[in-house]
């Protein structure tokens, strides 16, 4: 019987803590200036290269806004930090795309655009934080 209480006792322990790890995990703050180099492919301006230059301005939590510079201008965004502390998905609401993005560490992000219809583009870029 005392083995019992035991082994449920250490099950017990090892949830609570495997719990806490995951809830204790905090959210990765991505203020800043990320720049990189974007490469594209759309079928009006075919293969392309340029410099990217996305400013994360405001966090709160999981949720974050900001702006990104591109040839045409600059477009305001804002998106959300998924539950995995990596995946980053962000909109801009003159924009018919989204943008799909992978903390590759504390400093560097992946970040692909895509976009269907008459303009669809592709591209991704290689954003190091400033």
């Amino acid at each position: 019987m005392n083995f019992r209480i035991f082994i449920y006792s250490f099950f017990c322990f090892a949830m609570i803590s495997f719990n806490n790890v995951f809830s204790s995990e905090k959210v990765p703050n991505i203020i800043g200036t990320w720049i990189g180099e974007n490469k594209t492919i759309s079928e009006q301006r075919g293969f392309r290269t340029w410099e990217k230059k996305v400013e994360i301005i405001e966090q709160k939590g999981r949720r974050f806004k900001g702006t990104f510079s591109y040839t045409d201008g600059t477009k305001n965004f804002f998106g959300v930090i998924h539950p995995d502390n990596k995946t980053i998905t962000w909109v801009a609401s003159n924009s018919r795309g989204y943008n799909l993005g992978k903390l590759l560490t504390k400093n560097r992000l992946s970040a692909c655009y895509v976009e269907s219809g008459i303009d669809a583009t592709a591209g991704c870029a290689d954003l190091i934080r400033k």
